[in-house]
């Protein structure tokens, strides 16, 4: 597996994304039961002006969000709540990029540490990469379940209680 992050915030580096990053992309892999060294993901640690601005290119949203994804190929699975095609192929799955400000905003107001918010945006992440979503109900529920059990792998409670 290969994991690059990229920072352009210092505050990521100061926060330790790069191992947070290699440990939830890994977890999430492994838990799909998908091999971890077959993989690439780019993983960026940007401010919220900069995702701002990507959302905008690329959502129509010009505002920051907590973590934006760029998946390699389309893996939705067709019928609500199935689980999407696993990968093949080209061994990239794609991109994410994380806001700083927004990430430790929502910890704070949730009352979780740092850490583990920015653990479960990158499962969060590194899901919709494989095809997973939440705009369908059914979907939603899929994607959340599998979320619970990856962050209880990484020490992580549950972020929906």
């Amino acid at each position: 597996m290969s994991v690059d992050v990229v920072i352009e915030d210092q505050r990521w580096q100061d926060a330790g994304l790069p191992g947070l990053a290699e440990r939830a992309v890994s977890a999430t892999l492994a838990h799909l039961g998908l091999d971890p060294t077959d993989w690439d993901v780019t993983v960026l640690g940007a401010d919220d002006t900069r995702i701002a601005g990507l959302n905008a290119d690329f959502r129509g949203k010009p505002q920051a969000t907590n973590v934006l994804s760029w998946p390699s190929a389309e893996r939705g699975a067709e019928t609500a709540g199935a689980t999407p095609d696993a990968p093949s192929g080209d061994p990239e799955l794609g991109d994410l990029a994380l806001a700083f400000e927004t990430c430790q905003r929502e910890a704070a107001e949730q009352e979780k540490p740092p850490e583990q918010h920015f653990l479960h945006l990158i499962v969060h992440g590194v899901l919709h990469l494989l095809g997973y979503d939440h705009i369908r109900d059914a979907d939603g529920d899929l994607m959340e379940s599998h979320e619970i059990a990856i962050l209880a792998e990484l020490g992580v409670p549950n972020p929906y209680m």
